[in-house]
């Protein structure tokens, strides 16, 4: 996480489907510490949001994957409690890898989407706003 903040952090989350699961992450460190999160992270100064977002979830995930569509851009302040974070969320598809924990995650969980636990951040809303499609 950047130290200061003058301006809000870029972030990217990704939506993934492995045999008609979303994959989320189950989140290592605080905020939300134990609880299911979409794979994302921090926008690296010089790279694209569609770079970051393909580089995010094959870190955490260990899935390679490209781009289908974006879902949405969220930029609700309060979205994470660390500082305010704008996240532009794209859907997936997986092109190849072996689905497995990253170094930010405690573990992968593959989740129905029609029957979501509670999720960390914002990520309930943006599951729902993919779902419509």
């Amino acid at each position: 996480m950047p130290k200061a903040q003058r301006h809000p952090w870029v972030t990217v989350d990704g939506l993934v489907l492995r045999d008609a699961k979303l994959v989320a992450v189950i989140r290592r460190n605080p905020p939300f510490q134990g609880m299911p999160a979409l794979p994302g992270g921090f926008v690296e100064l010089g790279e694209t949001v569609e770079t970051a977002v393909v580089r995010e979830v094959q870190e955490e995930t260990g899935l390679e994957t490209r781009i289908l569509r974006l879902v949405g851009v969220y930029s609700d302040p309060s979205r994470d409690p660390r500082g305010h974070t704008v996240s532009a969320a794209y859907a997936l598809e997986p092109i190849g890898g072996e689905l497995k924990a990253g170094s930010d995650a405690k573990a992968i969980a593959l989740l129905d989407p029609d029957h979501l636990p509670p999720m960390a951040f914002d990520h309930a809303t943006i599951v729902a706003d993919w779902r419509r499609g």
